[in-house]
């Protein structure tokens, strides 16, 4: 079988046009930025099918299918992948040398598929022995949470047993050898034998985009720590770049996201119709994941905890979304912690207007600046005013940042051009690469020029602003 490296399938992907590529295929009517047209995977009467042309993208709002314009191929003209890459790389007059996996290789792509059965075999056995009465602790703490039947196996949830080697058992019955399972992150190995990392905890399968288990999450039953234990980084694994419940909000008819901080929160949302969110995997935010999300939507919703963690949270990956090319907005939540906790006590409907009146992301950076001062202090005031005007950097283009400043201005009853003259200053002090791309207002430009700061040794970093 053809191999392609990463930067052949870029390459292919980049230069096939995929407006002209779909367009052959569908009738493609110009919407803004981008085209629509009636779907060809499910009979419609009113055009739901979208391609994103600056993406290089499409997604269907009706039946949810989406991807690239390898994906279109492959699904249009039901060919396998190589078959795609040859047949868009012809056309775009690209030449694949072919190359046939090496010995390692193939080893390393047969272990990967191992482990991806291994982990679906594990994901059943957990679901099944939560539905056998010796499951019953978890059963209840679901059902207590207020999950339905029908959530619980949407989401394949399960239960790993009191015992410490149960899965170990059945996977060696099923005739797996030591050094596979050790591979898979589901087990501890050492001097005194093997047994099962989770025990006595509430199961969540992780899912990549694919709908393949890829990992776990397992909630503790009683006052055990930690509460929430992972699965380690595997071959198949990768914690930064992942969401949980991706593999359901892709398909989402909603347009932007909603990224909460835990698996409940999720699946609460998703239990009450929002099937668009998503959430990180027991660690912070990434900017891959940013740019994991970028594929799929320039718009997200945060929704992290009210409290002080989630507060910092969100102010850490605000940044994260903007580099990404994602406007962000916050969702408050309050009296209630939560998307769980706020869904059980006012429902959907009230959710649903909270979404509706979500707070620009950087006016909430703003708000959270403005704690740290008193402004009825002329000094505490001065202070805020020069943090927002540094704060005002971040946006390189220049119409942009004026809109933002002007707003700014207005909110917190500052001199619109005081506020100018402060941003300028503060501008004229950032090193002179990044200071004459600021003032050029160029962020294509500016990734461009870090890029060529760091071939010659500069300490300018580079931030990149294209979809994952």
């Amino acid at each position: 079988m053809p191999w392609y490296s990463e930067e052949q399938i870029e390459e292919v992907r980049s230069r096939s046009d995929i407006v002209s590529v779909i367009g052959r295929y569908v009738r493609l009517k110009r919407a803004g930025s981008g085209y629509t047209g009636l779907c060809p995977f499910h009979n419609e009467k009113t055009p739901s099918f979208h391609v994103n042309p600056a993406r290089q993208m499409y997604k269907c709002f009706g039946c949810g299918v989406g991807g690239n314009v390898l994906t279109f191929v492959m699904e249009y003209e039901n060919l396998t992948f190589p078959e795609a890459m040859e047949m868009l790389a012809q056309e775009a007059g690209i030449e694949l040398p072919k190359q046939e996996m090496t010995a390692q290789q193939k080893q390393q792509e047969s272990l990967r598929q191992t482990l991806l059965e291994i982990n679906k075999k594990a994901a059943r056995y957990y679901f099944a022995l939560l539905k056998s009465p010796r499951g019953k602790p978890g059963y209840d703490y679901l059902t207590g949470r207020g999950l339905s039947d029908e959530t619980i196996l949407h989401f394949g949830l399960g239960y790993a047993g009191q015992g410490g080697g149960e899965l170990y058992q059945y996977m060696k019955k099923e005739g797996y050898s030591d050094s596979v399972l050790k591979e898979t992150g589901l087990f501890k190995m050492d001097e005194r034998g093997a047994y099962d990392k989770f025990w006595n905890r509430v199961m969540f399968p992780i899912m990549d985009a694919n709908n393949r288990v890829i990992g776990f999450g397992g909630r503790v039953m009683g006052d055990a720590k930690p509460k929430y234990l992972n699965s380690p980084e595997t071959k198949i694994f990768d914690k930064s770049r992942n969401l949980f419940g991706l593999n359901y909000a892709k398909r989402g008819k909603r347009s932007n996201m909603i990224l909460c901080e835990g698996y409940m929160d999720v699946i609460a949302l998703h239990q009450a119709g929002f099937t668009n969110a998503v959430a990180s995997l027991g660690t912070a935010f990434t900017e891959q994941q940013a740019n994991l999300i970028r594929r799929y939507t320039d718009e997200v919703l945060l929704t992290y905890d009210s409290d002080g963690a989630g507060i910092k949270a969100a102010m850490r990956a605000i940044p994260m979304l903007r580099r990404a090319g994602i406007t962000g907005k916050v969702i408050h939540m309050e009296p209630y912690k939560d998307p769980d906790e706020f869904i059980k006590n006012l429902g959907a409907e009230e959710f649903e207007k909270r979404m509706e009146e979500a707070q620009n992301s950087f006016f909430f950076e703003i708000e959270v600046i403005k704690k740290n001062y008193s402004m009825s202090d002329p000094e505490q005031k001065t202070k805020f005013v020069h943090e927002t005007a540094r704060k005002l950097l971040v946006f390189e283009d220049k119409i942009q940042r004026d809109n933002y400043l002007e707003a700014v201005a207005a909110r917190y009853n500052i001199k619109t051009e005081d506020l100018r003259q402060l941003v300028v200053r503060y501008g004229n002090q950032m090193p002179r690469a990044i200071r004459r791309l600021w003032r050029s207002g160029s962020r294509n430009g500016s990734v461009k020029e870090r890029k060529r700061k760091q071939e010659k040794g500069s300490a300018i970093p580079i931030v990149c602003c294209c979809p994952g």
